[in-house]
């Protein structure tokens, strides 16, 4: 690895430090060159470039929006011995504790990046002559994302739609469920999802979903903290419906109360929170049922029962 970091990034040395980490899906380790300390994640897998290749476009995202702090991604490199490696700023972080609500309050900021540069082009064009002035992060106006990103493993539908509740429910539930019939063929689910897909639109009765840039994947052991400040990484980014973000954070624990509150005073809980709560705490177990076997499946379908009713 230090050979392809040299190749890559022009180093004259490179060296290993510190102890490895990467997750669940990857491996990583941390390097010292002679122009800074870079962090890589190996993985094997066929489909290594695709995700990574989601995750340097979700990072880089994440970084125009200035609103969190994020590893800066460099370079996506092929394995001659099959997968591929990312190699990003390295940072040094422990787990978060200090930053808590400024974690909230900086995702919060994140979320409404993409509605704030809407109103501001909106009022720069009624303002007599003040042209639209191009910002670096571009104003989105529907749900997906420019390139496939993966949650775990599994690439995302991310395919641009105007309508968040059939973006939702074809790209995310749907095909989550077509991946369960495909290794599975379970009976139960194919008929409980026969009858919730007749009632998500209800679920977002009078809700207005502008297009937010989620992070996609924030679960506990993908936020930390640094010396000033929260970090989020291993993103799975696209634009959907901000309480979509919260879905994964709710099931794994590791988000105190000073988060929320920081968050919701910045974007309050819309009518009918806790049951879109439940549908998008869905996607994941669905997700984690496709990656990690069966023992998602109880809550998968329990969701599915108590959304259908």
């Amino acid at each position: 690895m230090e050979q392809v970091i040299k190749r890559e990034l022009g180093c004259s040395t490179v060296k290993a430090v510190g102890s490895s980490g990467g997750g669940c899906i990857s491996e990583g380790q941390s390097y010292s060159t002679d122009s800074g300390t870079v962090f890589a994640k190996i993985n094997h897998k066929s489909q290594a470039r695709c995700m990574f290749d989601g995750e340097k476009a979700s990072l880089e995202a994440i970084l125009a929006t200035n609103t969190i702090r994020v590893p800066k991604p460099m370079k996506v490199v092929d394995l001659d011995s099959g997968g591929a490696v990312f190699i990003m700023e390295h940072i040094d972080m422990k787990s978060l504790n200090r930053y808590s609500a400024q974690l909230g309050q900086q995702l919060a900021d994140l979320h409404l990046h993409n509605k704030r540069q809407k109103e501001k082009q909106d009022k720069d064009e009624q303002t007599v002559g003040k042209g639209t002035g191009q910002s670096e992060v571009p104003v989105i106006d529907k749900f997906g994302f420019h390139v496939k990103t993966c949650c775990g493993y599994i690439p995302q539908v991310n395919d641009w739609q105007d309508d968040w509740v059939s973006f939702y429910t074809q790209q995310r539930l749907q095909h989550q469920l077509g991946l369960v019939e495909q290794t599975y063929g379970d009976r139960e689910a194919k008929e409980l999802w026969a009858s919730l897909q007749l009632k998500i639109s209800q679920l977002f009765a009078g809700v207005d979903v502008v297009p937010a840039l989620l992070h996609g994947d924030l679960w506990s052991g993908n936020v930390a903290e640094y010396s000033t400040g929260p970090v989020i990484f291993d993103p799975a980014s696209f634009y959907g419906h901000a309480e979509f973000e919260l879905g994964i954070a709710g099931m794994f624990g590791g988000f105190g109360k000073h988060f929320y509150s920081a968050y919701h005073e910045k974007i309050p809980k819309a009518p009918g929170f806790e049951k879109r709560h439940q549908l998008y705490q869905l996607f994941h177990y669905l997700n984690h049922w496709n990656h990690f076997g069966t023992g998602y499946r109880g809550s998968a379908l329990r969701i599915m029962k108590e959304l259908s009713k």
